[in-house]
């Protein structure tokens, strides 16, 4: 990995790390381009159960380098603008994607592209002196990584609009209740509580992690009766696994699984 994103597995978990903090870790080409590669890294690694996300110094992102897409906006050139928006579409969607847990261990500020990295993990633990809000409407621009989309989904209509629509940081304090995050914690306890998490979703098959994201996915954009008869035909498959068996007899035994993913 470059400098800018930085790649460590330690203790079950890959951590990745922006490290642009005199950029307040905005997103330049490497690393939009660098989420593609840690994320092919992370899930052919047996070692990695989960993924996490933090940033270096006062910032988790404030969004897109604003002087490198100037570069080629400034230009109008609609294939590098269509390029771009594209790719970083497909950054996100890639984090989404991501076949095992991912985590947001939010450090500080977070606006617009830090926003959607947040929305495309699964799970987020926020430092108590975290702001975050949308901001692409500060600088006339629009969401490209699927804010638009994700943030009234998770948080609801009127609540996505007023952070979309002003642009606002808000206290992560004052919207603890929005469900955009799961947790807050001091700021000096980030690192310790997003470890304990790890630990405990490394103690998990990682088979039926896989499938239990796969489930919630997919159900979220099925009617109901469909999402239903798609959990019913996944559990059939689980239930010949052998991390089900596992469990089960893990339990009647009295003694910790041994899961092996399949």
């Amino acid at each position: 990995m470059s400098e800018d994103l930085k790649y460590e597995v330690r203790d079950g978990a890959a951590w990745v790390t922006l490290n642009r903090p005199e950029a307040l870790n905005s997103m330049n080409q490497n690393i939009l381009d660098g989420y593609f590669r840690v994320m092919d890294q992370a899930e052919a690694d047996d070692e990695v159960k989960a993924v996490v996300f933090t940033g270096t110094g006062r910032a988790f992102s404030a969004g897109a380098d604003l002087k490198y897409v100037l570069s080629f906006m400034g230009e109008g050139d609609p294939v590098k603008i269509r390029t771009f928006m594209k790719r970083a579409y497909a950054a996100f969607a890639r984090v989404g994607e991501c076949e095992k847990p991912t985590i947001a261990a939010v450090n500080g500020i977070t606006a617009a592209g830090g926003m959607e990295l947040l929305l495309a993990c699964d799970l987020v633990i926020a430092a108590e002196s975290v702001k975050i809000g949308d901001g692409h409407i500060n600088f006339g621009m629009l969401p490209g990584g699927g804010s638009s989309i994700r943030l009234p989904r998770k948080i609801g209509e009127t609540r996505a609009r007023y952070l979309l629509l002003t642009g606002e940081l808000l206290p992560v304090k004052d919207i603890a209740d929005w469900g955009l995050v799961n947790e807050i914690v001091p700021d000096d306890q980030l690192i310790a509580r997003t470890e304990d998490l790890v630990k405990r979703l490394t103690s998990k098959s990682p088979l039926a992690m896989r499938l239990m994201k796969h489930m919630i996915d997919q159900g979220l954009d099925m009617p109901l009766d469909r999402a239903l008869q798609t959990e019913m035909h996944v559990w059939e498959a689980y239930g010949q696994s052998h991390d089900v068996v596992e469990g089960l007899s893990a339990f009647s035994e009295k003694r910790a699984p041994a899961y092996k993913g399949r």
